[in-house]
């Protein structure tokens, strides 16, 4: 950052103004806030990209039923064999249904099952627009209705109205819990990391803020800009905006102690951490923001909505904690920090700290380091074969049964698989008799389950049941066949319906990882490019950035299977790590190598290193700890996608702290020493030379900064 920019914290009411500021954005905004659950989008046809064919197949069946139609399927079951009372209650039942309000179209049943031991009840609800959200409490009125199976005879109530409601109680209040959760992670962390009971609180604070205010910006934007916005994104940004906020709040307040140290006036203190600090935090931001940006070439709506959503909380985190954090430090004074106050002219407790030992270490042996640690990584890679991304059964998706799951259960067990769940068929009336000869002789269909169609305008409707569970690898296999066998009938015939819906939110994740993975690796080198003024170190970077996601993943898939007993995960999972472990990942790359330029023009890339790994071990080490602890909050929500992504950023961020930036980086510059910074002028000032440059006693933080030693 510009020393001149730098200096608006020097001026007598900047900071005072800069404080006030926020308090009263908060204020104008904090309503807007809270509106973010009334704006989510969380039915799945809301996360498919336009071109799919479902997605089709669901714009045209709007001529033949309300949108907002959303299915129930009541289930009863009695092991042994249904008594005569079971189907006169079941009857009663269904005429109860029939007199709701928010029925559209008529009651279906009760069907018996052939095994005589099970009745299904198909009940047409339409919930309005905002029927996910009012799913769970309908829900709940069916299965009071149908009463609790005190007598044996056990009701579920499953279908899309049953999954609604199931996914709808997952993210009921989620975004208070999440907050709760990731503040008290955050706090936790912080008083370990500053051991004050006071200046924890200012990072959370300026956290709260930023998030409060990313919250009011992507509310407006999903009103009045067709932003897309899901519980999926809004759960990932409250654990985004404290964990990455954290990490730059630390990265500044280190900072801010140190010039503590070598300056009288804790104005002109700031000013300089904001001088030094300001651009690798600034760069840090803008690389996970423009990585998360990279995400609006995803196919997938869902995923497409949170480019936007998460790059909003990376950029309202950096603004606060670069103007309202810096403003409260210096307003408030040095006491903030007690017990342990910085004075003028301490001395730097960095230079024989752990991480300045850690460097010596290293620097005895840095090829045979690098190496090393990169084959263990590289060998831990190998773990990704173990990693089935080819998506979850709804079964499989959540780490309880909910009742909707255990319905679908008891379906497949009496009834044909798809029940339920029926395959739409949408074609052209000229040829409706030889689409529906083609749909009703499609092996994964159920015999004499086609409908009779029904024409409207220039469109035919029909539905017609799966053999297989929807959810199965079978029906998606039945899908993509009954695709090919249709398109012999009517080249233009659609294929719909909920199994279809999802193997193509499957087939779009595929297609958005080929595209979009890529697209971040080369957003990431540019900007490291442009930052370091250098080709072979941002190369350099890259590269292990990408192998600490490689061992992340490879260690995390051995993890899921033989540890937690997972049976896959969903098809978006990769993306969703690499966007946040290399965006998240090259952060910490950037905090070290920015300071380790800064020294090597006066001292030379290896002390550089040494100097840089000592300046910046410890806060960086306490940023990886917040941001790990803050996305494994992810893991206490009840879905597996989440419990998945929670532990591997986590592991990930922690294995990129802890080893790739600390051991693996440290040992490249090192070794590398200044052809790092290749073709800058840089590159051609030598290294210091002998022992006392690199040995194993050498102080390599006696050096210090501009404006001299920081020993006195």
């Amino acid at each position: 950052m510009h020393r001149s920019i730098a200096g608006w914290i020097n001026h007598r009411f900047t900071p005072v103004l800069a404080i006030v500021f926020w308090v009263v954005v908060v204020g104008l905004l904090g309503s807007t806030a809270g509106q973010l659950t009334d704006v989510q989008e969380n039915e799945a046809e809301n996360w498919l990209p336009t071109s799919a064919e479902s997605t089709k197949a669901l714009d045209a069946a709007k001529s033949f039923s309300s949108p907002n139609l959303i299915p129930a399927v009541v289930v009863y079951e009695r092991e042994g064999g249904l008594q005569p009372a079971d189907t006169a209650a079941a009857q009663e039942d269904a005429a109860t249904f029939a007199q709701r309000d928010d029925i559209d179209g008529k009651v279906v049943g009760p069907i018996p099952s052939e095994d005589g031991e099970a009745l299904e009840i198909i009940v047409p609800l339409n919930l309005g627009e905002d029927g996910w959200n009012k799913a769970a409490e309908v829900v709940d009125e069916l299965q009071a209705t149908a009463g609790d199976g005190d007598d044996g005879l056990e009701t579920y109530v499953t279908g899309p109205a049953g999954q609604a409601a199931d996914s709808a109680a997952v993210f009921e209040g989620i975004d208070s819990t999440l907050l709760l959760a990731a503040g008290g992670v955050v706090t936790i962390l912080l008083l370990l990391t500053y051991r004050s009971p006071v200046l924890w609180l200012l990072p959370v604070v300026s956290a709260a803020v930023a998030l409060v205010v990313a919250q009011a910006v992507i509310v407006l934007l999903a009103k009045y800009a067709d932003l897309t916005v899901d519980g999926q994104s809004a759960s990932i940004l409250t654990v985004l905006v404290f964990g990455a906020g954290t990490d730059y709040a630390l990265l500044l307040v280190a900072r801010y102690r140190e010039e503590l140290r070598r300056h009288e006036s804790r104005r002109e203190a700031m000013a300089s951490a904001l001088h030094r600090a300001g651009p690798a935090i600034v760069a840090s931001g803008a690389t996970v923001a423009i990585g998360m940006l990279c995400l609006l070439l995803a196919q997938m709506t869902s995923t497409r909505g949170l480019g936007p959503v998460a790059a909003i909380g990376i950029v309202c985190g950096l603004a606060v904690m670069l103007t309202m954090l810096p403003a409260l430090l210096v307003v408030l004074g040095r006491w903030i920090f007690w017990p342990r106050i910085p004075h003028f002219g301490d001395v730097d407790p960095s230079a024989h700290g752990v991480w300045a030992g850690a460097g010596r270490r290293i620097a005895r042996r840095p090829r045979r380091i690098w190496v090393g640690t990169s084959l263990l990584l590289a060998v831990a890679s190998i773990g990704i074969i173990q990693l089935n991304a080819t998506g979850l059964s709804t079964e499989e998706a959540f780490l309880g049964t909910p009742d909707s799951v255990a319905g679908e259960k008891v379906l497949s067990d009496h009834f044909p698989g798809g029940a339920g769940a029926p395959v739409v068929v949408v074609s052209s009336p000229e040829t409706v008799d030889d689409v529906r000869a083609a749909f009703q002789a499609d092996d994964g269909i159920a015999d004499q389950s086609v409908t009779e169609p029904t024409v409207k305008g220039d469109l035919a409707y029909m539905e017609g049941t799966l053999e297989s569970e929807p959810d199965s690898d079978a029906a998606y296999d039945a899908i993509e066949n009954l695709r090919d066998d249709l398109d012999a009938a009517d080249p233009d015939a659609l294929v719909g319906g909920t199994t279809a819906v999802t193997l193509d939110i499957q087939n779009a994740s595929a297609r958005d990882n080929r595209v979009i993975i890529p697209a971040i690796l080369v957003v990431v080198v540019l900007i490291l490019m442009a930052l370091l003024r250098a080709l072979v170190a941002p190369v350099i970077l890259l590269a292990t950035v990408v192998l600490s996601f490689g061992a992340a993943l490879g260690i995390s898939a051995l993890v899921f299977r033989h540890v937690f007993g997972f049976a896959g995960t969903d098809t978006a999972f990769p993306l969703f790590v690499f966007v946040f472990l290399v965006a998240l990942g090259i952060d910490y790359n950037i905090f070290l190598m920015t300071r380790v330029r800064e020294e090597a023009h006066r001292v030379g890339t290896r002390r550089g290193a040494l100097i840089g790994l000592a300046a910046t071990g410890a806060v960086i080490t306490s940023a990886g700890l917040v941001l790990a602890g803050t996305f494994s909050v992810l893991a206490t929500l009840p879905l597996v996608f989440f419990a998945q992504m929670g532990f591997t950023v986590a592991f990930g961020v922690l294995l990129d702290t802890l080893v790739v930036r600390s051991v693996l980086v440290t040992a490249l510059n090192l070794d590398v020493g200044r052809h790092m910074w290749w073709p800058s002028a840089l590159a051609r000032q030598e290294d210091v030379a002998g022992d006392d440059a690199l040995g194993p006693h050498a102080d390599p933080v006696a050096v210090g900064g501009e404006g001299g030693p920081r020993t006195p």
